[in-house]
C-alpha cells in the first residue's frame, strides 16, 4: 500500500468547498476522488489538510491518499491533467511515509486575501479579488491586524456551532501589503476555524473603512459569541497559500 502526497490548484469560484457533501457532489474532493478511483481501479478516499469554504480557491492545497496502484507518479500526473477539470489540477505527487496525514501532521496554514481598491474592478481578476472602491486606512487595518495575532479564543470569529470543538486558536502573523491599490492581506494560523478567516478579513475591512474600531473588535472577540450580521468576506478573494508541515 502506498501513502501519496499531492499538491493541487484550484479555482474554488463554482464549488462548495474542498469537502465532499452527501448531496451535492460538486466540490473539490469529489472531483479528485472520482478521477482518482477510476485511475486506481479501487475505492479512493482523499484526506485533505483542511476545509475551504464556498469560493475559496488554493495555490498549494495538500492531501494525501493511499492505494495500491502501481503507476509511476508521471503517468498519474498526465492521467490527472487530462481528466480533471481545468479548474483543478494536480502539481505534484510523491510518495511519503505511510504515517504521513494532511491535516494531523501539519503545523501552519497560510491565507491571502487580495481585494482591488482601484475606482474600478478588474473584469479579468473580478473572480479572485474583492472589489473596494472607497479609500482604507491602512494603519488602522494594520493595527487592528496586530492586535489579533497571538493564541485567543476566536468563538466570536467563526459561523461553527458553539462547543462543537476547540475555538482556540494561534494566529501567527497578519501581513497587509499594498502596491498600487492592489492589497493582499496574508494570515499564517496554527488552524482555522470555519469561516475565521473570510471573518477576521470582514473585521479588518470594516476597520478600514471607519465602520469600527479597534475597541469595537476587542469588544466581539471578549464576547465570545457571532453577532448577528457580523461582517464576513465575500470567499472569492481568499486563496490557501501555503502549508507547512
Amino acid at each position: 500500500m502506498r501513502n501519496l502526497k499531492m499538491i493541487i490548484e484550484f479555482d474554488g469560484s463554482k464549488y462548495k468547498g474542498w469537502q465532499k457533501l452527501k448531496d451535492n457532489d460538486l466540490t473539490i474532493q469529489s472531483k479528485l476522488e472520482n478521477v482518482l478511483s477510476k485511475m486506481a481501479e479501487e475505492k479512493i478516499e482523499l484526506i485533505g489538510c483542511g476545509k475551504t469554504e464556498i469560493g475559496v480557491h488554493a495555490e498549494n492545497y495538500i492531501a494525501n491518499f493511499h492505494t495500491n496502484c502501481k503507476y509511476s507518479i508521471n503517468v498519474m500526473l498526465d492521467y490527472l491533467y487530462e481528466f480533471l477539470p481545468e479548474d483543478i489540477v494536480v502539481k505534484d505527487i510523491e510518495e511519503v511515509d505511510e504515517r504521513f496525514h494532511a491535516r494531523y501532521n501539519r503545523k501552519s496554514l497560510t491565507y491571502t486575501y487580495t481585494i482591488n481598491n482601484k475606482r474600478f474592478r478588474s473584469v479579468f481578476d473580478r473572480k479572485y479579488c474583492y472589489h473596494i472602491d472607497e479609500k482604507l486606512n491602512l494603519e488602522e487595518m494594520r493595527n487592528v491586524a496586530e492586535f489579533l495575532v497571538g493564541t485567543r479564543d476566536f468563538q466570536s470569529f467563526t459561523t461553527l456551532k458553539p462547543n462543537s470543538k476547540s475555538t482556540v486558536k494561534t494566529i501567527n502573523y497578519i501581513d497587509i501589503r499594498e502596491n498600487q491599490s492592489i492589497l493582499e492581506i496574508e494570515i499564517d494560523a496554527n488552524d482555522f476555524l470555519w469561516n475565521m478567516a473570510n471573518i477576521i478579513i470582514g473585521y479588518i475591512l470594516q476597520v478600514g473603512k471607519g465602520e469600527l474600531k479597534i475597541k469595537d473588535v476587542e469588544r466581539v472577540l471578549n464576547n465570545k459569541k457571532r453577532p448577528e450580521n457580523g461582517p464576513i468576506a465575500q470567499g472569492k478573494g481568499l486563496s490557501l497559500k501555503r502549508v507547512t508541515y
